[in-house]
C-alpha cells in the first residue's frame, strides 16, 4: 500500500531529502546506511524524479554527511544521557529515531507541521518512548508536552536557515527558559550562501523550492542570539570528504576543504546550555 504525499515548499525539501537518502543508502558502500529510507520511499505515491535539480546525485553525499555526523552526536549525548529526551525539529521523513540504538529510558518527540505528521504516522511505527507532534515549531503550546525532569537534546537538522533571525532566537530562548540543561546540533550556512539563495529566489519558486533566511557567520553566532548557549564544536562538511566512496566527488570536496571560504560553507555545530 502507498500513501499519497502532496507538498510543496519547504514542506517539499523532506521528500527530497528522504530521496537522496534512500539513494544514497542502497549503495554498497554507503556513508549513512539509512535503510529505512529505502524502504519509506518505495510506500509513498510520488514522482520524485521531477525533484531532482542538477547536482542531485552529489547533493546524496552532502545530506549522507550531514546526517551521519548529527547521528554520531546524538548516539553520544544518548551514551551519556541514557535517560534524555530528544527532540528532533522539523522531523519530516527522517528515520533517526529509527536508525540509532534508543536506551530504553530515553524518549524521543518528532516534531512537524500537521500534515507532515499525519504522513509519517501512516509510514511509521509509535514504539514505546517514541511520540509525534503536528506543529510548528514556532509556535510555543507544543512545548508544554515535553517533560522538563530530563537532559534534552534539540536536533534541528535543515530548520534553522529556514526560519528568520527573530523566530530562531524566540525559539532559542524558548529552550533555555524551559530546560535546565541540553545540548543543541543543528546544521548552517555561511552569509555568501544565504545571499545566494535569496538572488535566486525567483527561480527557486518556481520549482516550488524556497530559499534560506538565516546565516551563521560564525562559530559564536547562537551565543550572541542567546547567552545560555556555550558552543561545543563544530563541523565543515567540506572537511569530511574521505567518507565519500565515489572519487570524484571526494575530490570535490577535498579542493573545497582547502579553500577556507567553501571549506565554511556548510558546517554542523554542536551547542550546550
Amino acid at each position: 500500500m502507498t500513501e499519497k504525499a502532496d507538498f510543496t515548499g519547504v514542506e517539499q525539501t523532506m521528500l527530497i531529502t528522504l530521496y537522496l537518502r534512500a539513494w544514497e543508502s542502497r549503495s554498497k558502500d554507503s556513508i549513512l546506511r539509512d535503510h529505512v529510507a529505502a524502504q519509506i520511499v518505495d510506500h509513498i505515491d510520488y514522482d520524485f524524479s521531477k525533484l531532482m535539480m542538477r547536482g542531485g546525485a552529489g547533493n546524496r553525499f552532502l545530506l549522507a554527511l550531514r546526517a551521519r555526523q548529527l547521528d554520531e552526536w546524538a548516539a553520544d549525548f544518548l551514551r551519556r544521557h541514557p535517560d534524555a529526551v530528544v527532540l528532533h525539529l522539523g522531523c519530516g521523513l527522517d528515520s533517526r529515531a529509527f536508525r540509532l540504538d534508543l536506551p530504553a529510558g530515553a524518549r524521543w518527540f518528532d516534531v512537524d507541521l500537521p500534515d507532515v505528521i499525519d504522513l509519517r504516522r501512516k509510514l511509521y511505527p509509535e514504539p514505546e518512548g517514541y511520540q509525534t507532534i503536528g506543529s510548528s515549531v514556532t509556535e510555543p503550546r507544543w512545548l508544554e508536552e515535553i517533560p522538563t525532569e530530563h537532559p534534552v537534546l534539540v536536533i534541528a537538522e535543515g530548520l534553522l536557515m529556514y526560519l528568520t533571525e527573530d523566530e530562531n532566537k524566540r525559539l532559542l530562548h524558548q529552550f533555555t527558559d524551559r530546560f535546565s540543561r541540553g545540548e543543541l546540533i543543528f546544521d548552517g550556512f555561511a552569509p555568501w550562501v544565504i545571499r545566494m539563495t535569496q538572488r535566486m529566489s525567483k527561480r527557486l519558486a518556481r520549482k516550488g523550492y524556497p530559499s534560506y533566511s538565516t546565516a551563521i557567520r560564525d562559530d559564536r553566532e547562537i551565543e550572541r542570539w542567546n547567552p545560555g548557549f556555550r558552543y561545543i564544536d563544530d563541523v565543515p562538511l567540506a572537511s569530511l570528504f574521505a567518507r565519500i566512496p565515489v572519487r570524484s566527488y571526494r575530490t570535490v570536496y577535498r579542493l573545497m576543504n582547502a579553500i577556507p571560504a567553501t571549506r565554511n560553507f556548510y558546517r554542523m555545530f554542536r551547542f550546550g546550555f
